[in-house]
């Protein structure tokens, strides 16, 4: 990686965003999506639908390599965004989730936001890990979460504290 950008995600970017997340849905176990992304389904889950508060994408001169989006979600309290981060597989761990949570953590403040939650698989040991090195804690778990083949993984809730 030589150029590292990070930018609010436009629609222009929901094809390469598709590719990236039906990538790590293939290989399996780092997320709880288990069926792929159409542009479209990316463009109103995380870049301009109704519960979206921010998306950024990150890049590597104009290669899209990671995005970052959070959501109001109804099950959360009001003031709570909901954070979902991706990585393109094979350069985790190189800085690419700090710079976007970087970017995430200043806009989810300015709209307001309190709380961001990251629900993560139990079992999605590198997503564990990246939200614990950003400052998120523990506050639920459910064991009982399980994948659509019946599979239980289980997950755990952890929160980041913007005040």
């Amino acid at each position: 990686m030589t150029a590292l950008t990070v930018r609010p995600a436009r629609p222009s970017d929901a094809e390469a965003m598709a590719d990236l997340l039906n990538r790590i849905i293939a290989i399996g176990g780092t997320t709880a999506h288990e069926e792929p992304f159409s542009p479209a389904r990316i463009l109103s889950d995380y870049i301009d639908g109704p519960n979206t508060l921010t998306c950024f994408a990150a890049l590597d001169r104009d290669r899209l390599i990671g995005f970052q989006a959070t959501e109001r979600h109804p099950g959360l309290p009001e003031g709570w965004a909901d954070i979902g981060t991706f990585v393109l597989p094979g350069i985790q761990r190189g800085g690419i989730g700090s710079a976007l949570f970087a970017a995430t953590r200043s806009a989810t403040r300015a709209a307001g936001i309190t709380t961001i939650n990251a629900t993560i698989r139990a079992d999605n040991a590198p997503g564990l890990g990246y939200y614990a090195r950003c400052g998120f804690s523990d506050y639920a778990h459910d064991p009982d979460f399980a994948l659509n083949d019946g599979t239980r993984v289980g997950r755990i809730s952890r929160r980041f504290d913007l005040v």
